[in-house]
């Protein structure tokens, strides 16, 4: 099982399945302890997850963009795979809590954050990855001779 996740890693898709799963894990374990009156979890406490578990497949999938071979397919899969999360984490926030995004404070500010700062950690990374490919293919053993003066 270990080695077919590892293979399949850096596919978003798995990603964010993973990710969902967690906060769904998270989120139904809070409201039980509530349902229990074992702890009193915050009205708000499931949108915290949801919004941090956004934030989590945002830096992982940027950095396991390293890894992917085409990078505008694994792009357009990171994008869909991050508003699929965002969806059903959201939905699932908004179930779990009974508040909806509009009426969650602050909460809804740091989703849009968040959905941006998606976009740029992706962005940044492949931009880094295009200057690398760059330096790799200079030939670094006969440098260019500037002219002197």
């Amino acid at each position: 099982m270990f080695s077919y996740i590892e293979k399949n890693i850096a596919k978003p898709p798995l990603q964010a399945a993973l990710i969902l799963a967690l906060g769904l894990l998270l989120m139904l374990s809070g409201w039980l302890l509530t349902v229990l009156h074992i702890f009193e979890q915050e009205s708000l406490f499931p949108w915290s997850i949801s919004t941090a578990f956004l934030l989590l497949f945002a830096l992982f999938n940027s950095l396991l963009s390293l890894r992917a071979d085409n990078f505008n397919r694994y792009f357009g899969q990171s994008v869909y795979s991050f508003m699929g999360l965002a969806l059903c984490s959201g939905t699932a926030a908004w179930l779990f809590s009974g508040v909806p995004l509009q009426d969650a404070g602050s909460y809804k500010w740091i989703h849009v954050v968040v959905t941006f700062g998606f976009l740029v950690f992706l962005s940044m990374v492949n931009f880094m990855k295009r200057i690398v490919t760059f330096a790799e293919r200079e030939e670094w053993n006969h440098p260019r001779q500037r002219r002197r003066k």
